[in-house]
């Protein structure tokens, strides 16, 4: 018998082509002006051209704030704010990455809360429900637009803070392949690889429920099955609108379950060298499934069926390791580094790397006992490449 709580509050529209409607599906939330968070590489291709025309022709008065970084840090979320008052806006939408939702999510809980958003660190904090916020990506990846938490960096220490609250929680939730299209290859491996390892250690996590898995094990089925393909046929759209459900499956999954230890070290290699997210989730992954797999053979067994892999007469260790070997050719083929030292991860840093890395709850419900040795292990072992 398993006790669990399962909430999700935010409004999923997914369709092709739905960009063209998101005006009239945001109306109805905007008094006055829709703050729109991005970065400026999406507005220069051209990509939300369709989203800005659909806002006009609905007759939603907006204000684009465009200087999102990736991995942001506080300062950008301060100027945001201040930007969000200075224009009057009143309800506030992420469209992009998942820096983009992230950014978007910590400025509208400051919008609504006193002091730095540094300060609601950690778990349910938020007092005031934050100002209306809603949002549509850009990437398959992150599955921030179903997800009750943001990351943001504090550059005084070069630490990743979670900031989790079932207030964080997008009111709306807009999926349209047709954004995704026209990723570049590295993107799109780098986000895939995020999503896949937000479905596999949510399947493995301590505080996993029935429903949480059930997401989990389909989004690995669809990442299985249409990542490659959305590398190296971009233009593939049922690949790329597949992708981008099996992202929301995956990020639902873990809003209910948390994560492990990968998100716990990849946030630290985010923080402390600047590592893009997705691709240090990717290079790490192969390593932790190593190190958790005696906690729990049968769900990795489970996994690799669900990646495709022919388990037929193995004992569910045996079976279990198949996952490792699937991530690392997998990895392979999608070009993403097999060792963290390719990443720019310098072993002179690991005492902060450990100890940061042991402060995320991820670490908490990560399926397997986590000492400090144990990440410095994991660490050491990704950067040279050690899998036997």
């Amino acid at each position: 018998m398993q006790n669990f709580n399962f909430y999700f509050p935010t409004t999923l529209k997914s369709g092709f082509g739905l960009i063209k409607q998101s005006g009239n599906l945001l109306k109805p939330y905007v008094q006055e002006k829709l703050l729109v968070v991005t970065d400026q590489g999406l507005i220069d291709a051209g990509a939300l051209n369709g989203f800005f025309a659909s806002l006009e022709q609905a007759g939603v008065n907006y204000h684009v704030y465009q200087d999102v970084q990736p991995n942001p840090a506080v300062e950008v979320i301060e100027d945001a704010v201040a930007v969000l008052k200075r224009t009057g806006c009143d309800a506030i939408v992420g469209v992009g990455g998942g820096s983009s939702i992230d950014t978007a999510k910590a400025v509208a809980a400051m919008a609504t809360n006193p002091g730095s958003i540094l300060d609601y660190e950690g778990y349910d904090r938020l007092v005031n429900a934050p100002m209306p916020l809603f949002a549509i990506p850009t990437t398959s990846g992150t599955g921030s637009e179903c997800t009750a938490s943001t990351v943001v960096t504090n550059p005084a220490n070069k630490f990743k803070t979670a900031i989790i609250s079932p207030l964080l929680f997008p009111k709306l939730a807009i999926l349209d392949a047709e954004l995704t299209l026209k990723l570049p290859p590295a993107i799109t491996a780098s986000t895939g690889m995020d999503a896949l390892t937000h479905a596999i250690e949510s399947y493995v996590s301590k505080q996993a429920n029935p429903i949480s898995r059930a997401l989990a094990i389909q989004a690995i089925i669809m990442i299985a099955q249409n990542l490659k393909k959305a590398y190296f046929v971009g233009t593939d759209a049922e690949a790329r609108d597949n992708m981008l459900v099996a992202s929301f499956l995956a990020g639902l999954a873990f809003s209910q379950s948390k994560l492990g230890n990968v998100h716990a070290i990849s946030h630290t290699f985010g923080g402390i060298f600047n590592i893009p997210h997705g691709v240090a989730n990717a290079a790490l992954l192969p390593y932790v499934v190593k190190f958790n797999l005696p906690a729990c053979p049968g769900l990795f067994r489970d996994i690799a069926v669900a990646m495709g892999e022919n388990v037929d007469g193995l004992d569910e260790k045996a079976a279990g390791s198949k996952v490792i070997d699937a991530i690392f050719r997998l990895n392979q083929a999608i070009d993403i580094p097999l060792n963290v030292q390719e990443l720019g991860v310098d072993l002179a840093m690991l005492p902060q790397m450990v100890e940061d890395s042991m402060r995320s709850g991820n670490v908490l419900v990560n399926p397997r006992l986590t000492r400090a040795a144990d990440i410095e292990r994991i660490i050491t072992d990704a950067y040279h490449g050690k899998l036997d």
